[in-house]
């Protein structure tokens, strides 16, 4: 796929890295050369300098022939400007736009044709605050990801001595919770040699305490999963309420504004060292939010206001450093779990799960969102996970016996790589096409299936399947499985 990248900020950069990767021809344009200069000599792909609201700049990047812009420059009114452009003059058939007000999703008409004509608007703050409230609401978990509109899940947690599944085989957990719907399709284990290794999941595969373990559940089931693997007595986790957020940028106004809305559930208290961007977030924000004035990195600041009493402890400034220290120093001081925003790959990847228990990176909390327009076939929703090493897949079964090489076959006959796991199957979710039907015959249909596949299960036009896949390189594989062709047979 031919794709143009307008921005070589934090967002484009993380952007080019991961559709690099997977053999794209991809042209970035910005208007510092040295950013691109950069660039091009740590991927495989073409900087063009300039400003994408330039016409000549879009025609220079190969913008006659493009298939998607992804525009992703810091301000909205580029952004935008780009994408009429690119539909105008070039009529690039996707277009993508990085929008951080609100307004263009409120008003349909502005992003449309007679509009902006943005396919999709893409906000990093909004996915980034949707994200780490769900880690609010699943207070074990380390990573959460939803699919097939949120009737599944995807969580990792690390296992803990003494909790019921841990020190089993995975062939020995269907007997211990023979009541819960759910796949294990990862293990990734410490070694002295290595920090994360990955472990297939087959029948005898041990959970060792310390795992970070991959579990694919019904969405009613992730509470139960992550409680038998993360707590000694098998009970859920307290719920989190007392909060403290570090920095009142973007990130941290929008999650302190959605806390707060939420009266009486919890005690949020945002840190900020400007004092004017104080005066501004005790404006915006909901009166239960407390808005203190200080280094977020200030010992003395931090015990005065009770940190060893919070339960989440959030640094999402926009330094990676400071969002490093101050989780330390919450933790150190007894915070019982902490989250640190950091934009540099290789720093997530040291500090993911050791002292700092969740390293979240901006660009990897909206990737998946990306990723869906670049995928082949019905792919529905796409997650990122591993710092990018590894994805999550959901993809919808099209066609019939004569069309598919997937349906009406058992799961044991499907070609599928190594390594890749089917985790679970939601059947009966209804497309355009079933519910025009449903309206017509005023018949409710049933309500959507989640089927935990097993070797002889058979997959059925419009389930919707949901992979792991520990490496990328094996996405072109199952989605050229799954593709329909008209001349199968």
């Amino acid at each position: 796929m031919k794709i143009i990248i307008l921005g070589a900020g934090r967002v484009g950069q993380s952007v080019a890295d991961s559709l690099v990767s997977e053999h794209n021809d991809i042209t970035v344009i910005d208007t510092d050369a040295a950013r691109l200069r950069d660039l091009e000599s740590r991927f495989d792909l073409r900087g063009v300098v300039g400003s994408g609201i330039d016409p000549a700049v879009l025609g220079e990047a190969g913008a006659h022939d493009t298939d998607l812009l992804i525009a992703c420059a810091a301000q909205d009114e580029t952004n935008l400007v780009c994408c009429k452009i690119a539909q105008l003059m070039f009529n690039i058939p996707t277009r993508i736009a990085r929008v951080r007000s609100n307004g263009f999703k409120a008003e349909a008409q502005l992003a449309g044709l007679e509009g902006f004509a943005v396919d999709r608007i893409i906000c990093p703050e909004e996915s980034l605050t949707r994200y780490i409230g769900k880690l609010i609401d699943y207070p074990e978990a380390m990573q959460v990801r939803e699919f097939a509109g949120g009737r599944a899940c995807l969580v990792s947690v690390r296992a803990r001595q003494g909790a019921p599944m841990v020190s089993h085989t995975i062939a020995e957990l269907r007997e211990i919770t023979p009541d819960v719907a759910m796949r294990l399709v990862a293990i990734y284990r410490r070694f002295p040699d290595v920090p994360d290794r990955f472990v297939a999941c087959s029948g005898d595969t041990r959970i060792e305490p310390g795992d970070e373990v991959f579990v694919l559940a019904a969405q009613e089931n992730i509470a139960q999963v992550l409680s038998t693997l993360h707590r000694q007595d098998g009970r859920s986790t307290p719920p989190v309420r007392r909060i403290m957020i570090a920095g009142g940028g973007h990130v941290g106004l929008r999650l302190a504004h959605q806390l707060g809305q939420q009266a009486g559930r919890f005690h949020v208290k945002i840190i900020e060292e400007d004092p004017q961007r104080c005066v501004e977030l005790a404006s915006q924000l909901p009166p239960d939010v407390m808005v203190l004035q200080g280094d977020t990195t200030d010992e003395d600041l931090l015990g005065d206001e009770g940190v060893e009493e919070l339960d989440l402890f959030l640094a999402l400034t926009d330094d990676d450093e400071d969002n490093i220290m101050s989780s330390l120093l919450a933790k150190r001081m007894g915070a019982t779990r902490v989250l640190a925003l950091i934009n540099r790959r290789s720093y997530a990847e040291l500090m993911h799960g050791t002292e700092i228990d969740i390293a979240l990176s901006p660009a990897q909390a909206m990737l998946g969102e990306l990723l869906a327009y670049v995928r082949q076939g019905d792919v529905q929703a796409v997650h990122s996970l591993r710092r990018g090493v590894a994805e999550a897949l959901e993809i919808v079964v099209r066609g019939d016996r004569k069309t598919s090489r997937v349906v009406g076959r058992k799961v044991s006959e499907l070609p599928l790589p190594r390594d890749v796991h089917i985790g679970l199957i939601v059947r009966g979710l209804p497309d355009a096409q079933t519910t025009d039907a449903a309206q017509a015959s005023e018949a409710a249909p049933p309500p959507p299936e989640v089927i935990i596949p097993r070797s002889s299960t058979v997959l059925q036009s419009n389930d919707h399947v949901v992979f792991f896949l520990p490496h990328k390189r094996l996405v072109r594989e199952v989605e050229k499985l799954f593709r329909v062709s008209a001349t199968f047979f």
